[in-house]
C-alpha cells in the first residue's frame, strides 16, 4: 500500500475529490465549468475541509466522523458539494488499514447503531441535498428508530448512495472500479478514465440526483442519451466525443437541475478504493489531450 506522511486515507480522499473534480465530466462542475452557486473552488476546499474528519476508525463511529466532515464542509463552503462523496468515503476510510478493504467494510456497515443514524440524518439536514424531500419512511426530518444500514436499505431503490451500504458496496467495487481502470489502462491517464466511466456509470444507472430533482422518466432519458454516446464508440472516437459534448449541452441547458451528481460521488468511491488498492498511484498521468472534448 502506498505510503504517506501523516493519515493515508486522508490524502487519499484529498486526491479522489480533487481528480473527481478537475475532470472535464458532462454536466459536471469541472476546472473550465462553474454553476452559477457552486464554482470549482468549493469542491477543491471541500476537499481540504472535509478529509481529516474521516478514517481513524477505531477512534471515532463513522456516524460522528460523517457529522464532522459535514460541519467542516460547511466551514469553507455554503453550498452541498460532498454529502454523497462523505457518506461513501466514510466507511472505507474507517477500516482503511484492514487487509482486506471489502470484507471488513462489511462487518463495519453491519455493527452501525441507531445512534449513527440520528448523526447521519443531522448531517444530511446541514447539508441539505438538493431534491431533499420528505421519504416514505423513516424521514431524515424525523428522529430515527432504526440503525443506519436499515435506513439505508430503506432508500436503497431510489438512491444510488444508500444502495451501496445496502449492497455492501457492489456496485462500486464489481463495476465502478473495473470500469475505470480498464479505461485507465486503454487511455493512459486519468482523466479520460473518468469520463469514460462516467459515461457508463450514466448508461446503466439513472442518476439519482437527477431522478430527485426531475422524476425518473428524466433520469431515464440521461440514461439514453449516455448509452448513445457509448454506440458511437464514446469518447473514443471523433464521433462519440461530439455526442458527448452534446450530451453535456444537454445536461446543462437548465442550470445544473440535470448534473449528475449522485454519480460523480459513486466515482469518487471508486477513485479511492482504486488508489487505496494499488490500482492507481497519484504521481498517474491526468491531462487527457484532446483538442474536441469539454
Amino acid at each position: 500500500m502506498l505510503q504517506a506522511e501523516g493519515y493515508p486515507e486522508e490524502w487519499m480522499v484529498q486526491t479522489s475529490c480533487i481528480w473527481e473534480a478537475t475532470a472535464r465530466k458532462v454536466g459536471n462542475v469541472h476546472r473550465y465549468a462553474d454553476f452559477t452557486d457552486t464554482t470549482y473552488l468549493d469542491f477543491l476546499l471541500s476537499s481540504v475541509a472535509f478529509s481529516s474528519s474521516l478514517g481513524h476508525g477505531k477512534y471515532r463511529p463513522v456516524g460522528e466522523a460523517i457529522l464532522m466532515a459535514t460541519k467542516a464542509t460547511r466551514e469553507v463552503t455554503a453550498r452541498n458539494t460532498n454529502m454523497g462523496i462523505i457518506l461513501l468515503l466514510a466507511p472505507m476510510a474507517s477500516v482503511f488499514f484492514q487487509s482486506d478493504l471489502r470484507a471488513f467494510l462489511q462487518q463495519t456497515l453491519a455493527r452501525f447503531s441507531v445512534t449513527d443514524t440520528k448523526r447521519v440524518y443531522e448531517a444530511i439536514r446541514l447539508a441539505n441535498p438538493g431534491g431533499l424531500g420528505g421519504a416514505p419512511e423513516k424521514d431524515v426530518r424525523a428522529e430515527p428508530t432504526v440503525t443506519l444500514l436499515e435506513a439505508m436499505k430503506l432508500a436503497a431503490d431510489r438512491d444510488m448512495v444508500a444502495r451501496q451500504y445496502a449492497n455492501g458496496f457492489a456496485d462500486v467495487f464489481d463495476f465502478g472500479v473495473p470500469a475505470f481502470v480498464d479505461a485507465l489502462a486503454k487511455f493512459g491517464c486519468v482523466e479520460a478514465a473518468i469520463v469514460d466511466s462516467q459515461l457508463r456509470w450514466l448508461a446503466t444507472y439513472p442518476d439519482s440526483l437527477i431522478a430527485r430533482k426531475n422524476g425518473p422518466a428524466v433520469a431515464e432519458d440521461v440514461r439514453r442519451r449516455a448509452s448513445e454516446v457509448l454506440a458511437l464508440g464514446g469518447i473514443a472516437t471523433a464521433e462519440g466525443r461530439a455526442a458527448g459534448v452534446a450530451l453535456d449541452k444537454h445536461l446543462r441547458s437548465d442550470g445544473n437541475k440535470l448534473n449528475p451528481g449522485t454519480t460523480a460521488d459513486l466515482i469518487t468511491a471508486c477513485l479511492f478504493v482504486a488508489l487505496r488498492e494499488n490500482k492507481v498511484t497519484p504521481n498517474a498521468p491526468f491531462r487527457w489531450p484532446v483538442a474536441d472534448w469539454l
